[in-house]
């Protein structure tokens, strides 16, 4: 009976060796033929608007690059599942892909609820990211080594975001004082402490008022805010908290311009706080990293552009969160490119991400070399806009300040500006 139990026990220990030995090797997901990658989005509830056309994208750019021939003989397959933008689903979804349907990569792991969750257990695993739909502090990192060194964020951390907002406030309306309404989450918390380390080099006193990003008002905080005598607000949150800020702002008579984070630069975001927007009570804008106009492309758009409109179906051609989605796509590919004809391991992949910059289709670089995992870092600054065109209202975000780092910003560099120039933005969660 002692033998056969041990016998026993050898054997699953075999097998469990056996489960796990594609992993360590991070050769899992990958054969001959294809590779296998995936995520975990919100294509149902409140986030949908986001999930589903940055997941068409990323299928989009797929698809092409299959049509081409693939990379290196290989086609990219694709499995994502929907989290509904809950961690707890989207912890059993990134298990469930790394340990039953092995992927060899994330492209475009999606949200603040999911990334976070799911953070500890994938830098563990080691498994390649690239690309994440979100900037939570946690991605920030100068010299990432271990399982670390598999993620590869390419959007703007919050952090780091909330000095360029600060920064863009002082150089716009030379304030002394500023207003941060934000939510008690990563987005929230993040950008509030890149603005207090900006509003501290600059001497700008910040007036702070904290909200809960599952409220639905915030009127109590907003008209504190107003007493307060401040010169300009930052509404430091995600989509949909930031949407509820902008009503309650409208709603207390505010008249001071109102930054707010790149992930609400899109056209969806105007059209619902369109009245509020439309009324010219106060200027809203954000920020944006990515720029898809050329003045001397077809149309004034870049070639880029184009590549991206013809490829997605139609209705996706102006929003910005199926950019988001190429760009995921965009940068995966890369990788797989570099590796070339070489074994595709997760450690070739990641050695070929960090060989020299990867350049964004939509404008700029992100550098991976060294370690180093911080994402985009030089912003654009757009202004929400709602005209009448025929009869039919147009919402568009449109170009103020070009793509600058804080330093060119804080040079009040003369910029002409163009009523065409339009940029558009991606997501987070």
């Amino acid at each position: 009976m002692k033998k056969f139990l041990l016998a026993a026990v050898l054997f699953i220990g075999l097998l469990t060796l056996a489960a796990c030995g594609p992993r360590d090797e991070g050769t899992q997901g990958v054969t001959d033929t294809t590779v296998l990658v995936g995520n975990a989005a919100a294509t149902t509830g409140g986030f949908a608007a986001v999930g589903i056309p940055f997941n068409h994208a990323i299928q989009a750019y797929f698809n092409r690059v299959n049509e081409e021939g693939g990379i290196a003989g290989r086609t990219i397959e694709w499995v994502h599942y929907d989290d509904e933008f809950n961690p707890e689903l989207g912890m059993g979804f990134t298990q469930q892909l790394v340990e039953e349907d092995e992927i060899f990569a994330f492209v475009g792991h999606f949200g603040t609820p999911t990334v976070g969750a799911t953070r500890d257990y994938l830098n563990e695993i080691g498994i390649p990211r690239v690309y994440y739909a979100t900037g939570i502090r946690p991605l920030f990192n100068l010299e990432a080594t271990g399982g670390a060194r598999a993620s590869f964020p390419v959007q703007p951390i919050f952090d780091a975001e909330g000095e360029v907002l600060v920064a863009r406030a002082s150089a716009e309306y030379d304030v002394e004082k500023i207003g941060v309404i934000y939510t008690n989450d990563d987005a929230g918390e993040g950008i509030l402490a890149g603005a207090q380390i900006r509003a501290a080099l600059l001497g700008i006193e910040l007036v702070t008022r904290i909200v809960d990003f599952q409220e639905i008002d915030y009127s109590a905080a907003v008209n504190s805010l107003l007493d307060a005598g401040v010169d300009a607000i930052i509404a430091a949150a995600n989509q949909e908290p930031a949407k509820i800020m902008i009503q309650d702002l409208y709603t207390a008579g505010n008249t001071l311009p109102v930054f707010t984070s790149y992930v609400s630069a899109d056209a969806t975001f105007i059209e619902d706080v369109s009245e509020e927007i439309a009324s010219g009570q106060f200027n809203l804008y954000a920020n944006a990293w990515i720029d898809i106009m050329d003045p001397e492309g077809e149309m004034g758009f870049s070639d880029a552009y184009w590549d991206f409109a013809t490829t997605v179906d139609a209705e996706w051609a102006a929003n910005a969160f199926a950019m988001a989605g190429w760009i995921a796509a965009h940068f995966f590919v890369e990788g797989l490119k570099r590796v070339g004809e070489d074994e595709l391991t997760w450690e070739s992949f990641i050695d070929a991400m960090e060989s020299e910059p990867v350049e964004n289709p939509f404008g700029g670089i992100v550098d991976f070399a060294n370690g180093r995992r911080v994402g985009t870092q030089a912003m654009a600054l757009l202004q929400a806009t709602v005209t009448i065109v025929e009869e039919e209202p147009v919402y568009e975000w449109v170009t103020i300040r070009p793509i600058e780092s804080i330093d060119s910003i804080l040079a009040d560099e003369t910029v002409e500006e163009t009523e065409d120039e339009t940029v558009e933005e991606t997501p987070e969660d």
